[in-house]
């Protein structure tokens, strides 16, 4: 190794060679480690948020297809719904009262998975909503939403969303039977 007469070395190539020291790497560790776990939380949230408008983008089909066997059918449907699910009924006219329809796999009470929740607004006040169905069979039920034979459909408001973090997405129908599922910012009309 060539020296100087000073004594220092002149071999510029030692120095290139040393390589990283543990403080530098620790510090590019850290910034990875946090980089990662920013990644992960976002991939979680976006995740929830798909799961809320997967389940908002069920209801909005399952009343679009009651809407039309109702025209079809000239039949009378109604859906109950609690913070954690919903339940569909069809109008008995011979009784004249709402009954559970016939068996159908489509038409079966939903509990949504947890901890999604649902709040519904009709004509403009917040309907307070049972925590849950107690029983698989409800004496004289009152749906909050009526699909009717004439075409018409409750107008309502129908936030669907959890309870600490994730998006909210509202489900908002008209008279006419027009659907409209919304995120903050987002909005995706038929």
């Amino acid at each position: 190794m060539p020296t100087s007469e000073t004594g220092i070395s002149t071999d510029r190539g030692y120095a290139a060679q040393r390589g990283f020291s543990l403080l530098e790497l620790l510090v590019v560790v850290a910034i990875i480690g946090i980089l990662v776990g920013a990644v992960v939380l976002s991939l979680d949230s976006v995740s929830n948020d798909r799961e809320i408008e997967q389940e908002m983008q069920r209801l909005r089909g399952m009343i679009d297809l009651l809407h039309e066997e109702s025209l079809m059918q000239t039949r009378d449907y109604g859906i109950m719904f609690t913070e954690t699910g919903y339940r569909f009924y069809v109008f008995d006219y011979q009784q004249r009262e709402w009954v559970d329809p016939p068996p159908d796999r489509l038409l079966e009470p939903r509990d949504l998975p947890t901890p999604l929740n649902v709040s519904l607004v009709l004509d403009g006040r917040e309907v307070p909503l049972e925590t849950s169905f107690e029983s698989q069979k409800i004496e004289n039920p009152e749906p909050q939403i009526m699909i009717l034979s004439s075409g018409e459909l409750t107008p309502f408001e129908l936030e669907m969303y959890r309870d600490r973090m994730g998006g909210r997405f509202t489900l908002t129908a008209e008279l006419t039977g027009k659907l409209d599922v919304a995120e903050e910012g987002f909005d995706s009309r038929r």
